[in-house]
């Protein structure tokens, strides 16, 4: 068995020429959409993710603005650059992207986020709308991941779906947005016990860490679907946190890094 490869790319280009008719129709009602991304320091997946999402408006005709602070920027002064986004009417999005120095106040700034402009959907407010099944803006890369999942018409009904990583930003809310689609979800995370039995029962397996090269072929049911979150730099080169070749042999569909799940964090 080979798996076959789930092209990223494709479904986030299909996506963003949906957004792109969204654009025209609201240029042509007088209204330019526009983002703000505020980058705090240099962290280097952190400028890919931000380039990305800059060169990305730039070709649907959304204007966005680039806020990049140097890696000494106080609470207080994040708190301040986030009060005039917010306040600022041609700006309908704003996300700070993350992670953001350690001395900074993480949940401070999140929360200080109009929840209106909250296009990551971490505000509590947003989140809570999500975690109570109500409309609100949502994370954009476990987003990214039901969207995959919808448009490659992968069955979530009813199947088992193990999500390793329980962070705010991808393994909490896709949890949530799975239970949504009528999947019965697992989440693990560094402290679960025996993570191989669990993962083995997955029919659809999420990898969403940090850690390359994690999930291994045996950790993978025969067969499964596997989704690879993960974006870690080793010896210059991007991988996730699958092992790509030997899970690739065990796997019915599995998404590569780069060209899975980045383009459609992206894109949604």
């Amino acid at each position: 068995m080979t798996a076959r490869i789930i092209n990223g790319t494709r479904i986030g280009k299909e996506i963003r020429e949906e957004v792109c008719a969204d654009v025209l129709r609201l240029k042509n009602s007088g209204v330019i959409p526009g983002l703000a991304a505020v980058l705090v320091g240099n962290h280097p997946a952190s400028h890919i993710y931000i380039r990305n999402k800059i060169k990305a408006c730039d070709s649907l005709g959304v204007f966005s603005k680039l806020v990049h602070l140097p890696e000494d920027t106080t609470t207080t002064q994040l708190l301040q650059c986030v009060s005039d986004l917010n306040h600022q009417d041609s700006l309908h999005g704003i996300l700070v992207q993350l992670p953001l120095p350690n001395h900074i106040d993480e949940a401070a700034i999140l929360f200080a986020i109009d929840p209106a402009k909250d296009v990551d959907g971490l505000h509590p407010l947003n989140a809570g709308n999500l975690a109570l099944g109500h409309a609100g803006l949502r994370p954009c890369t476990p987003s990214g991941v039901i969207e995959i999942l919808l448009r490659e018409r992968i069955s979530v009904k009813g199947a088992h779906v193990v999500v390793i990583g329980r962070s705010n930003l991808v393994g909490k809310p896709l949890g949530l947005l799975l239970l949504q689609q009528h999947a019965t979800v697992t989440l693990c995370h560094s402290r679960t016990k025996n993570l191989g039995k669990i993962t083995q029962t997955g029919d659809i397996l999420v990898a969403a860490v940090g850690y390359p090269g994690l999930v291994t072929a045996d950790l993978v049911k025969p067969g499964a679907v596997v989704i690879d979150v993960g974006i870690n730099r080793v010896d210059d080169k991007l991988v996730g946190d699958v092992d790509y070749e030997p899970v690739l042999k065990k796997a019915s569909l599995l998404t590569p890094v780069p060209g899975g799940v980045g383009p459609m964090t992206i894109a949604c």
